[in-house]
């Protein structure tokens, strides 16, 4: 496996123990619709969460963060659609960011919830 795809999966088992130690619920991960993908499906109380996790062994680059794109935005409001409708979701819903640096042993984990509104496209 290549060095990236390492990183990506510590990212995400990361992510996944971070959300669990939050009383989140893990609903789905890597939930696919076509060639588009979610990384977490979560729930916290009454809402569902589609989350991204964006992992980079260095900052060199620009954070992780930063690679959350416009068109990354739509792909997941697409898919969380076709979700929402498989699953006949009824709730609240919304799309946060996981953030994560690995540098050896040092880990940096940042949580943004709401990063975009999808009624903004």
């Amino acid at each position: 496996m290549a060095k990236h795809n390492i990183i990506g999966k510590e990212g995400e088992n990361l992510a996944l123990s971070y959300l669990e130690s939050k009383k989140f619920t893990i609903l789905a991960t890597n939930w696919r619709f076509s060639h588009l993908e979610i990384d977490i499906i979560a729930q916290q109380n009454m809402t569902v969460c589609f989350i991204e996790v964006k992992t980079r062994s260095t900052t060199f680059f620009g954070e992780p963060h930063l690679a959350l794109t416009k068109a990354k935005q739509k792909n997941m409001l697409i898919a969380a659609n076709h979700y929402i409708e498989e699953y006949k979701i009824d709730t609240d819903i919304r799309f946060d960011l996981i953030s994560i640096v690995i540098t050896g042993e040092a880990k940096t984990l940042t949580h943004y919830e709401n990063v975009f509104n999808p009624f903004q496209f």
